[in-house]
């Protein structure tokens, strides 16, 4: 492992998603993806990163063997985690901090107790003790050559509760040699203003150099963590997209998004900022997680706008409706088109895609009409680009552009004594001129369509052999009745290279799925280049 110390020592990034982040339900990392992402916060530029607890587990045991050999971290010091020895023992002698040390990372945090009950009835030992063992454990990491930040787990609450001895540990700590004192929520129950008040004073008591460590469980630990640095506190410790334990920690997107551009704060490398969706998104690729859409920053709706007065705002100036550029974090403004949108909305998304409506006013409004109508039967286009793309294509040529021309579907679904035995669909179209029959089997009556219309196709258009369905939804619309409701299906496809959604409504949910598969298979053939030919 190649290590490069940071020229600006002032202010501290301390990403946990490794050791706490690991923790969140659903989430089990691999060494491979503990590497993995360690690459990726790295190169998003924090400052430190905490990899596990080292002896703990063989896991986090090999992260840091195979770590000293195969991670080049630019920016960022790698971090092990453990705990103050154990009482009534001595710091030399004990196997968990020996482990720390032969784990070779720079820099050990450390976990102590900072409540007074946590004290004597989890540690089961004196107060007194438990200060001697945070002592005698930052001397002992300390004399080998390591750097410590301490974490006060439960301090806020430990505060509350008796603050001169939470503030008794802070003080032992820092005078042992602790670079860091970090205050935790661990209970994730603070607001910002307790946050900000006790920070600000045992700052004022000790003198020591402050972090912050936050869970979100009141929905506060972002807000909490800035109120933090408001009172004083130089070193934040976050998780990537907010993962962690019960409902995760104060999320590093947003807590360095707002340090960089409303503090104004440079926390990161320069041109680091701008990579920060891409980040956030491979490292919820790595969890296996989908991307959360509504993220502050980084999700993909961040700078989304629907509304039509607030498009007619954006066509004028963007920064009327956004905080920030969105393109500042990486991301892109995108406009949505429904029901609500007017021609301001309707003639700024036709831009994003390419169609230039400000000179053509009716045009505008026949789309915007064209689209209040099929919302009222029940499609959306704020989740069907594609379709919604091909709506507006329509209005423009005057007609539906057509790679073939159908002249029936069916679908069979056979079931035996034994529950269903297959599902097979029938196609027959024209296209070029030539009439199709094609049959296609599949694990349900869509797929057996997928495979049929495939089947017809792919001779005569072959890039549709690039084309697969990646995401499928379905859902029944209010206001009907029963099986009798119309269903709209929503489908994600892909090329290999890019994703487009399409959108069907009918009053069942093959013949919607129909739908949605030809405005598939449509935008598809037209990015591809090719021409209509029906």
């Amino acid at each position: 492992m190649t290590e490069v110390t940071r020229t600006d020592d002032s202010f501290h990034v301390f990403d946990t998603t490794l050791r706490d982040g690991a923790q969140r339900e659903g989430i089990n990392l691999t060494v491979a993806d503990k590497l993995a992402i360690a690459r990726h916060l790295d190169e998003f530029g924090v400052g430190f990163i905490e990899g596990g607890w080292p002896g703990a587990n063989p896991r986090d045991t090999e992260f840091f063997a195979r770590a000293a050999v195969e991670l080049e971290l630019e920016h960022a010091r790698l971090v092990a985690f453990g705990a103050t020895r154990r009482a009534g023992g001595k710091a030399s002698e004990d196997p968990q901090l020996a482990a720390l040390v032969t784990s070779g990372a720079p820099v050990i945090t450390l976990v102590a107790k900072a409540h007074d009950r946590h004290v004597e009835l989890a540690l089961r030992t004196t107060l007194d003790e438990n200060l001697e063992m945070v002592r005698d454990s930052v001397e002992f990491l300390r004399s080998q050559g390591r750097r410590v930040f301490i974490d006060c787990e439960h301090f806020f609450d430990g505060y509350r509760a008796n603050p001169e001895y939470a503030v008794s540990v802070v003080r032992t700590a820092h005078e042992a040699g602790a670079d860091v004192v970090v205050l935790c929520d661990t209970n994730g129950g603070m607001l910002p203003g307790g946050v900000r008040e006790i920070v600000a004073d045992v700052l004022a008591r000790t003198g020591a150099r402050l972090g912050i460590h936050a869970q979100d469980d009141t929905g506060c630990a972002v807000a909490n963590t800035l109120a933090a640095v408001d009172a004083g506190a130089t070193h934040v410790q976050c998780t990537a997209n907010g993962y962690g334990e019960r409902v995760g920690n104060a999320n590093l997107f947003p807590v360095v998004g707002a340090l960089e551009i409303k503090y104004d704060r440079r926390v990161l490398p320069a041109g680091r900022l701008a990579e920060m969706t891409r980040i956030s998104h491979a490292i919820a690729e790595l969890v296996n997680l989908t991307p959360s859409t509504h993220q502050p920053y980084v999700g993909f709706s961040a700078f989304a706008h629907k509304a039509g007065l607030h498009a007619s705002a954006i066509k004028v100036d963007p920064d009327l409706y956004q905080h920030i550029d969105p393109e500042r974090v990486g991301n892109t403004m995108r406009m949505l088109v429904s029901d609500m949108a007017g021609r301001a909305s309707v003639e700024l998304k036709g831009k994003e895609l390419g169609y230039d409506l400000s000179n053509d006013r009716d045009l505008a409004g026949r789309v915007v009409a064209k689209v209040k109508e099929q919302e009222n039967l029940g499609y959306t286009y704020e989740s069907a680009d594609a379709s919604f793309e091909l709506l507006l294509r329509d209005e423009v040529r005057g007609s539906r552009d057509r790679f073939y021309t159908l002249e029936s579907w069916r679908t069979i679904s056979e079931q035996g004594p034994k529950g269903f035995t297959g599902n097979e669909a029938t196609v027959k179209l024209w296209a070029k001129g030539e009439r199709r029959i094609a049959t296609g089997e599949g694990n349900g009556p869509v797929n057996a369509l997928d495979q049929a219309l495939r089947a017809a196709l792919e001779g005569i258009y072959p890039p549709l052999a690039t084309f697969e369905l990646v995401d499928y939804k379905v859902r029944i619309l209010e206001g009907q009745h029963g099986t009798g409701s119309k269903t709209r299906v929503l489908i994600e496809s892909t090329d290999g290279a890019v994703t487009w959604s399409t959108v069907g409504v009918a009053d069942n949910v093959v013949a919607a799925s129909w739908l949605a598969l030809e405005d598939a298979y449509t935008y598809g053939l037209i990015r591809a280049g090719l021409e209509p030919t029906e």
